[in-house]
């Protein structure tokens, strides 16, 4: 049975007994936090219409009109419908499971990757400060801005099941106000336009249904040396000196300021690939110290580190706090001469084995990302492989099998490079061509990708629907025996009163939910449970350490069954 794209979507809502009240979705605080004022900014961002009542909670017999127009059904304090409960957009933006591509030398131009845009540079031409003290610097760099990345790319990346971006910029990138007593301070006046056009790309991304992880690929001074922070001197002076680290975190807090409201901003990274200085642990603490300092929502926005390349380490330090902070690894096969040494599929093999094994580690929540990887092996690795695009083939697939497993998310580096077409290492596009990757990244197996898409045969819904806002296409014609069917699928628990109770069925509406917005899955598992019992949402006594530990097994449970019960029903109508 074929059924046209939103209409799992509309199916979903229906197949457990449950509806969504829009009112609910603008909290930013994580799960049951208070509410902000997203509802306003995200009404100007994304240009949406206003949401109203929650759709009445039960598949009527009649028609899909009167199912989807009758907005009447009110909430109770025991209601088990997932309207009377404080999800938000931005809950399932960042916590949900990431399938994400990066958006390498946007706003971070490196030469390797956009080697044109150097034609006029200055200097060594490797790094963003010779393209800033060209020739023509700011119309070049404008042009690139406006064009190397653009809505087409935002929508392609959803309608293959990518649901977040990693957007790599600079401390420059944010205005000449933050170039001033530092490298760029000669060439502010390049950046003038850079910080609008940054919010125009988190603008595009939204509007395709993506998220964005702000990402400070480039500290004052230099994290590391690195052409890629900015730099083309090779000089790390971000740890030589207090100021520059200062400067760092103005810049920081000035990102909490404007993106904290922004639902799709899924977090900000504080530092790429810095140095694994005696000073790292303590910049990182200050700085999410001012950054949680900014408002009430800042206090649990998703903050992510890089680990310096020392996993053991910082997993050990994010496991210590409880906020939501998260580690950013970094996955690489292709750079020293142990690499090198390796055949391709001992590299498949160490996936499978070693770095499976050492990204599973058992720690509290679980706050850790892959958030670069690439396909790249070097040619002495592909040598002595028959198969070479077969071996190379195996060992992307098993990174990104991997990956997605034992972390909550990662990120191919990256979306383009100028030679896309023959890079399929290094360049989204080309991987997914050439069948490198696969040709689709939805967190439940649909066999049908097109599904996703606005397609012929559909409707537009009225505008006082509560459905409008996410999804304003439906299927001209619900079926019968849709509806027949989703009245037999409700929460199996209709008023929890016990920890397990309550756990169950708070794991079950969850699984829900985030289906609900393109087929999302939770992934922050470990940090969303916390986040309930910390805001009292979970109703238990949350000093009783042993309610705590049945509510949270019990939620675990009921998550299982949720995901189970929508992969069945994909399964079922072949979708």
């Amino acid at each position: 049975m074929y059924i046209t794209p939103p209409l799992l979507v509309l199916i979903l809502r229906f197949s457990f007994g449950h509806t969504i009240d829009p009112a609910m979705h603008y909290s930013n605080a994580g799960p049951g936090g208070p509410p902000s004022q997203e509802a306003s900014l995200h009404s100007q961002y994304t240009n949406q219409e206003d949401w109203h009542r929650p759709l009445k909670n039960q598949a009527h017999n009649d028609s899909a009109r009167q199912l989807l127009e009758d907005t009447s059904v009110p909430c109770s304090p025991t209601s088990t419908d997932v309207s009377c409960h404080s999800f938000s957009l931005s809950d399932i933006y960042r916590y949900r499971h990431q399938r994400s591509v990066n958006l390498g030398s946007w706003f971070v131009s490196e030469e390797w990757m956009v080697p044109s845009l150097f034609n006029s540079a200055s200097g060594p031409k490797t790094a963003e400060i010779d393209v800033a003290s060209g020739f023509n610097a700011q119309s070049i760099l404008e042009n690139h801005w406006d064009t190397f990345i653009t809505k087409t790319d935002f929508d392609y990346l959803a309608s293959i099941g990518i649901n977040t971006v990693r957007l790599p910029i600079g401390y420059w990138s944010l205005g000449p106000a933050f170039c001033l007593d530092t490298p760029f301070q000669g060439v502010s006046q390049v950046y003038g336009g850079s910080w609008a056009r940054v919010m125009r790309a988190i603008e595009m991304a939204g509007k395709a249904g993506l998220g964005v992880l702000v990402d400070l690929h480039g500290a004052v001074g230099s994290q590391n040396g690195q052409a890629h922070s900015g730099i083309s001197d090779g000089h790390i002076s971000f740890f030589e000196n207090t100021a520059n680290m200062d400067k760092t975190i103005n810049a920081l807090v000035f990102l909490m300021e404007q993106l904290v409201h922004l639902p799709n901003v899924i977090g900000i990274q504080i530092l790429n690939e810095p140095q694994d200085d005696p000073l790292l642990c303590d910049f990182y603490t200050e700085a999410i110290s001012r950054m949680r300092a900014v408002s009430p929502e800042a206090s649990n926005f998703p903050l992510y580190i890089h680990n310096a390349f020392n996993l053991p380490k910082f997993t050990s330090w994010v496991a210590d706090r409880t906020d939501f902070v998260v580690q950013d690894h970094h996955s690489y096969f292709v750079f020293t001469p142990s690499d090198a040494a390796k055949p391709a599929s001992q590299h498949t093999s160490d996936v499978n084995s070693r770095v499976s094994s050492e990204l599973g580690s058992p720690v509290p929540r679980h706050n850790l990302v892959v958030d670069e990887w690439s396909c790249a092996l070097t040619s002495q690795s592909l040598e002595p492989e028959e198969q070479k695009e077969q071996s190379i083939r195996e060992f992307c697939q098993a990174q990104m099998d991997v990956y997605g497993k034992m972390t909550p998310g990662w990120a191919f580096w990256s979306l383009k490079t100028e030679d896309c077409e023959q890079d399929p290492a290094w360049c989204f596009y080309s991987a997914v061509k050439k069948g490198v990757l696969p040709p689709q990244f939805f967190s439940y197996n649909v066999s049908n990708p097109s599904f996703f898409l606005k397609s012929h045969g559909q409707r537009v819904l009225p505008s006082n629907s509560s459905f409008a806002p996410l999804f304003p296409y439906i299927p001209a014609d619900l079926p019968q025996s849709i509806l027949d069917y989703l009245t037999d699928v409700h929460d199996p628990i209709s008023v929890p009163s016990s920890p397990e109770d309550k756990g169950f069925s708070e794991g079950f509406k969850t699984a829900k939910f985030f289906a609900l917005h393109e087929l999302s899955k939770l992934g922050f598992v470990g940090q969303y449970i916390n986040d309930i019992l910390k805001s009292g949402r979970a109703g238990i006594d949350t000093t009783n350490e042993g309610d705590c530990l049945r509510y949270q097994d019990a939620f675990l449970r009921g998550l299982k069954r949720g995901e189970e019960q929508i992969a069945q029903f994909i399964v079922t109508y072949n979708l």
